[in-house]
């Protein structure tokens, strides 16, 4: 089992800026891809970024130029690191990742964190 916590929600004004960071604990000799996904009122769960093991990275294209995703996998944690936000990330952020098991790949959330961008 992998537990993830996410930490660095809040409320933002528009233009500014937020760092979510996600912190996994148990199994976590065997973690693969770790990542970001949004889920905004009355829409379904979205891809944000992901980065492997390797440090591979990938976005979604409306983050593209905004957010940064990066991990340290010294200690087990994955950021996030929003510039430019707009109304339209506002979502809760959810913090995902899959471990490696033989063949199988089994993957975890977090509980969430909530980004509001207002004025």
């Amino acid at each position: 089992q992998v537990q993830l916590v996410e930490s660095g929600g809040g409320l933002v004004q528009p233009g500014g800026s937020l760092r979510l960071s996600c912190v996994a604990s148990g199994s976590v000799a065997s973690i693969n891809t770790m990542g970001w996904y949004r889920q905004a009122p009355g829409k379904q769960r979205e891809l944000v970024a992901t980065i492997s093991s390797g440090g591979s990275t990938n976005y979604a294209d409306s983050g593209k130029g905004r957010f940064t995703i990066s991990r340290d996998n010294a200690k087990n944690t994955v950021y996030l690191q929003m510039n430019s936000l707009k109304p339209e990330d506002t979502a809760v952020y959810y913090c995902y990742t899959n471990v490696k098991r033989g063949s199988l790949l089994y993957g975890y959330w977090g509980q969430g964190t909530q980004v509001t961008v207002s004025s």
